[in-house]
């Protein structure tokens, strides 16, 4: 093999950038997996992430046995609270490594989105807040990094009953209601071949429309993460 002419200008600047290249990725990866897995710090607390869980390493479990990977259904309900759960379960649930990107989650919500295609647009764009960046997805998938959540609470809040009270006449379709959800959203991925898990808290409100309207239930919006009605 031939020894490279250090002398050579050319020679030290492509040594020197390869250097660089490989030096910024492992920077950025260490802060990657870290920052991503742990999630964005609570807004609501201020400054003090004192309480903000750090990430736990636990020992690595038997390998799943292969399967096909599927996207998730949201299963149907007429019931605004199953609907609700049902549609958060699925929202908050995916795998890096399955080979689907973000898009391919949206589509899932979508589909039981207003049959109408009115909130379609303002639906996709609320998804997407609760969904990593393409850019963080491929960042996220070398660490066949994966997502659930735990549901601890459903509830009507009080102040729909508000909203409903100062809407105007026909501003509502029948069977329009909100529900708030309280949950741990679990994340989970592979750093230095050890298992690394996080969890983190979050409350969001989905806004959903049922009978008389319609037989089942769909969805129309979504809340800002972490800023649900109360």
């Amino acid at each position: 093999m031939k020894t490279p002419d250090l002398s050579d200008p050319r020679t030290r600047r492509r040594l020197i950038a390869a250097l660089v290249a490989v030096l910024t990725v492992v920077v950025l990866a260490g802060i990657g997996i870290y920052g991503l897995l742990v999630g964005p710090p609570d807004q609501s607390r201020g400054d003090d992430d004192s309480e903000t869980p750090a990430p736990v390493v636990t020992a690595p479990s038997d390998p799943a046995p292969t399967t096909t990977p599927r996207l998730p259904i949201i299963a149907a309900s007429d019931d605004p609270e199953t609907f609700a759960r049902n549609v958060a379960t699925v929202l908050f649930e995916w795998d890096t490594a399955s080979g689907f990107m973000p898009l391919d989650y949206t589509s899932v919500v979508l589909d039981v989105g207003d049959p109408t295609g009115a909130e379609q647009a303002g639906l996709a764009s609320d998804i997407a807040a609760y969904l990593p960046s393409r850019d963080a997805w491929l960042e996220l998938r070398q660490y066949a990094t994966t997502q659930h959540l735990t549901i601890d609470n459903t509830f009507v809040p009080e102040a729909w009953d508000t909203a409903v009270e100062q809407a105007q006449a026909g501003q509502l379709a029948e069977g329009t209601v909100a529900v708030t959800i309280e949950g741990t959203r679990h994340r989970a991925g592979l750093w230095n071949d050890e298992y690394v898990t996080s969890e983190h808290s979050v409350a969001f409100t989905l806004f959903v429309v049922c009978g008389p309207t319609y037989e089942t239930c769909h969805l129309l919006r979504l809340s800002q993460l972490d800023n649900p009605l109360r």
